[in-house]
């Protein structure tokens, strides 16, 4: 069997979790592997036979998506180009991680295809909702990578179709502890304004990982390092707490590591407000932002916040067999 598998490069999470994905993929036939985006820091174990620009979005620095930056990035053209390029009619299953020159590939071809993504499940209609309602938001996490059929990992099982988020076997191997500091990632702030927020705090030792900064750098309590994935994982292992962004897979692996979670949602990222909205209701603080007025939140999640006890089972291949069996070549006609 030939199996397209699509990847969505925007950040690391979708990259995070093909690491278990794809090895599994390929107990049941050829993987061929189809990556977009610009923004992300991992480094895949396997080869990557497309790479495409896609659309993708960009952080700013001051806590959320930057809009502009990522409309003058998008190239129209070239996307199209992409889909014209992308020969999808290939394959005999292609799952897709909502990632857009496949979907719409697929789409435009009249070829069946598997939407297995986080986006999936946050629009699903049991799943927990944002106070605000974001028209532009909504609309692209239901077009932004159409398919078929579509399947979703959540926080919880919120709805039919819906599974744990997929904890990656290297994460699940790790020795936990508590070594005092607090790890960070917030790649919609630049170093600056983390150090001047997060010193305010003298008494706590924060380990930053930065988009911004490819070299290590110290500031009072603050210790600023690039990102890393092994050494991220371990900071995480070692920490009291984690201060994210309400993305997907770091708090899904906070939480399943049995740290104090506290997020902070970009501004103008829908889907991370709908996580926030899932995480508060799950008992995790959210904060809008790290400006001072949220400093009481912040200084009582250090001081007093507890840990959200989930249960995670490793139920990917399990995940993955029930689609091969429900979608393979056989069935996806």
């Amino acid at each position: 069997m030939k199996i397209l598998y699509a990847i969505q490069g925007t950040g690391n999470g979708h990259l995070s979790r093909s690491m278990d994905i794809v090895p599994l993929l390929q107990k049941y036939g050829q993987v061929d592997v189809v990556v977009s985006g610009v923004q992300g820091d991992l480094k895949l174990p396997f080869p990557v036979k497309y790479q495409f620009h896609g659309l993708g979005f960009i952080f700013g620095k001051s806590g959320g998506v930057d809009l502009l930056k990522s409309f003058y990035k998008a190239k129209l053209r070239l996307f199209l180009k992409e889909i014209q390029k992308l020969p999808v009619e290939d394959y005999d299953l292609v799952i897709n991680d909502f990632e857009p020159v496949t979907s719409w590939a697929c789409y435009l071809k009249n070829k069946f295809s598997v939407g297995l993504s986080h986006q999936a499940a946050v629009v699903a209609e049991g799943s927990p909702k944002a106070d605000d309602v974001d028209v532009m938001g909504k609309f692209i996490l239901e077009y932004y990578s159409p398919a078929s059929v579509k399947y979703g990992f959540h926080f919880n099982k919120f709805d039919d179709n819906m599974f744990t988020p997929v904890i990656r076997q290297q994460v699940r191997d790790q020795v936990v502890s508590d070594q005092g500091h607090y790890t960070v990632y917030l790649p919609a702030y630049d170093d600056s304004r983390l150090i001047k927020r997060l010193s305010e705090f003298k008494d706590v030792r924060w380990e930053v990982f930065s988009k911004h900064n490819k070299k290590v750098l110290k500031h009072r309590n603050v210790h600023i390092q690039p990102i890393n994935n092994q050494k991220f994982i371990e900071s995480m292992a070692g920490a009291s707490g984690i201060l994210c962004g309400a993305g997907f897979e770091t708090p899904a692996e906070a939480l399943y590591m049995k740290k104090k979670l506290l997020v902070i949602p970009m501004k103008s990222q829908y889907e991370q407000h709908l996580n926030a909205a899932a995480l508060k209701q799950m008992g995790v603080p959210v904060i809008k932002s790290l400006k001072e007025k949220h400093f009481p939140v912040l200084s009582d999640w250090i001081e007093n916040g507890k840990i959200i006890g989930v249960d995670y089972p490793n139920e990917t291949a399990d995940v993955i067999n029930m689609i091969i069996k429900k979608h393979g070549p056989a069935h996806s006609a």
